[in-house]
């Protein structure tokens, strides 16, 4: 006999308690702005493809990042 493994539950609009906390909005980029990446340090905008990458060049290079991203932050 297998043990019982209960799924998670999800959350009923109708339902008083704990209603669950709304999504932060997806940071938005343009075109020289400043940011920080925890791997490639200070960069700066270059490009931007809505809602999917950006192009930054940190002084050494020029890398794309696919966006949302959790290790980049705008400064």
């Amino acid at each position: 006999m297998s043990p019982y493994r209960a799924a998670p539950r999800r959350h009923l609009a109708s339902s008083p308690f704990k209603v669950p906390d709304p999504e932060p909005p997806a940071e938005r980029f343009a075109v020289d702005d400043k940011v920080t990446h925890d791997k490639y340090g200070l960069g700066t905008v270059t490009g931007v493809e809505d809602g999917v990458a950006v192009l930054i060049d940190f002084g050494s290079h020029v890398q794309r990042i696919l966006t949302p991203s959790a290790k980049l932050t705008k400064l």
